[in-house]
């Protein structure tokens, strides 16, 4: 006789939503590499931010939903003059990081990055070290920011190890909100009863689909979706900071849980055989260990998978530049994740699937010695067809090894190679680039790189002396971790 009712006790809290709170309220970041790194990710997140108000398509997003709107203690966002609700402001700020597609990046079972959290970090702590202030109480300081990020990015990358969300078709801007929910909570005050419930809520709170990262529907909404997660994720921090009741088995409910309805095999009337279903796995405790591992885009503004297939390009071009009609073919050996995500043939339809296409990131260093966000505007693609007749000639071949050791945790190579074979049977070396320079096994040759990176983007919208005072308190771990967040924000005001 089958049941004609719900057995109606309330659970626990699911273990993974008491270890997210736990690790947020309690852990205590003792490796001094995981707070430097940390301020060179806030400086070349912000960098990247700047950089992206150059572009009209990304800045026709920002500022109130209500035109002349004024909020008392709004949040900055940086390099504008706007002055927001956390909420909105995390939007824009979380938008304008992510638009070129040059903040840093995380590689595992799933991809993401981890920087698109400081949209919510930043706009929470602003508002309220500004709110502090105002009520006699002390500010919010610059430390209290960059732990927000370890901790999110430790979230968030530590969920991204061994799941695999693109698999089942969705977004990895959920670990995004989900992350920047629990460490904006904390920002805000949270207790643990408060944060549990602001976690549980990110979960089932209905996430994006990949569906505009891919071909044919590869678009701009790429470049939003984070701010779009992480300021999210401050409106649900927001209404369990006013006492609204979690949902302690968000993930793991019978047929209703995420683990059922969105990341586990399902057929027609959504009954779930044993081997169906999937949960997830965490190979380990959440700790430092993402950020201290970070991989960040110096070099080119480009999806991470084709960043050593740039500069493998790069070191061809003297050999090809003036050759490119004697091209026969272009040999374009990878890994399985890059092949997945980003190879592509065909029309490219806009600067976001141009930014996306590992041919494209190839073919322009190949053919003019750089890659820069300019290069996917849709005036440059127009103006040199050249550029899709050398993709047209490119075999694309995937290397088990380098498949293998992209995932190896000891290793994380993220590897390509190419070479280019000529009409007349001649062929350049073939040059094979397996970590970027923005990966840890290249920190000291990148960290200078990065330093530069980010005071050529301050220069793109602030004067000389503006700069160099930035620069200068970014550069000083002991000075910035001082600062109020108010103050620092104030720094970055047009």
């Amino acid at each position: 006789m089958s049941a004609t009712f719900d057995i109606n006790e309330r659970p626990d809290y699911d273990d993974l939503i008491q270890a997210i709170a736990d690790y947020t309220l309690n852990y205590q970041v003792k490796s001094k590499e995981a707070w430097n790194t940390a301020r060179n990710c806030l400086m070349d997140t912000l960098g990247c931010g700047l950089l992206a108000l150059r572009f009209p398509e990304c800045t026709k997003h920002l500022g109130p939903l209500v035109e002349g709107t004024v909020v008392p203690h709004g949040a900055r966002v940086p390099g504008t003059s706007f002055r927001l609700d956390p909420v909105k402001a995390a939007w824009d700020i979380g938008c304008i990081i992510r638009w070129l597609d040059y903040n840093d990046t995380w590689l595992a079972a799933e991809w993401g990055h981890p920087s698109d959290n400081l949209g919510g970090i930043l706009a929470v702590a602003d508002h309220v070290s500004q709110k502090r202030v105002a009520d006699g109480k002390p500010p919010l300081i610059m430390k209290e920011v960059l732990e927000a990020m370890i901790m999110a990015h430790e979230i968030q990358g530590v969920l991204a190890l061994e799941n695999s969300f693109n698999r089942v078709g969705l977004d990895h801007v959920v670990l995004v909100k989900v992350a920047s929910t629990a460490v904006t909570a904390k920002l805000m005050g949270a207790n643990r009863e408060q944060l549990l419930s602001a976690i549980s809520h990110a979960w089932v709170d209905g996430q994006s689909l990949r569906t505009y990262r891919h071909a044919p529907n590869a678009g701009s909404r790429k470049s939003w979706a984070a701010g779009d997660a992480t300021s999210r994720a401050v409106r649900l921090a927001d209404i369990a900071m006013r006492g609204e009741m979690g949902i302690p088995s968000a993930l793991t409910a019978p047929q209703w849980g995420f683990y059922d309805v969105l990341f586990s095999k399902t057929n027609k009337d959504q009954k779930l055989k044993p081997e169906d279903k999937r949960q997830f796995s965490l190979p380990q405790e959440f700790g430092s260990y993402v950020m201290e591992n970070i991989l960040f885009k110096i070099s080119f503004p480009a999806e991470f998978h084709a960043q050593t297939a740039a500069e493998a390009a790069v070191t061809l071009h003297p050999q090809v530049k003036d050759r490119l009609d004697e091209i026969d073919r272009i040999v374009l050996t990878t890994h399985e994740s890059a092949i997945r995500i980003i190879s592509k043939q065909g029309k490219l339809a806009n600067p976001a699937d141009r930014d996306h296409c590992l041919q494209y990131m190839a073919a322009v260093p190949l053919i003019f010695g750089s890659l820069t966000a300019e290069h996917y505007e849709n005036s440059f693609h127009e103006a040199n067809p050249i550029i899709d007749r050398i993709r047209e000639r490119m075999e694309v071949v995937e290397d088990e090894r380098y498949s293998r050791e992209y995932l190896e945790e000891d290793k994380r190579s993220i590897a390509n190679a190419i070479q280019v074979f000529f009409k007349d049977g001649s062929s350049t070396d073939k040059v094979a680039v397996e970590y970027p320079i923005g990966h840890r096994r290249r920190r000291k040759e990148g960290v200078p790189l990065l330093e530069g990176k980010f005071y050529t983007n301050l220069a793109t919208r602030f004067p000389g002396q503006r700069c160099e005072r930035i620069d200068q308190l970014c550069r000083n771990q002991k000075a910035l971790e001082a600062t109020p967040v108010h103050e620092f924000a104030s720094l970055f005001v047009i």
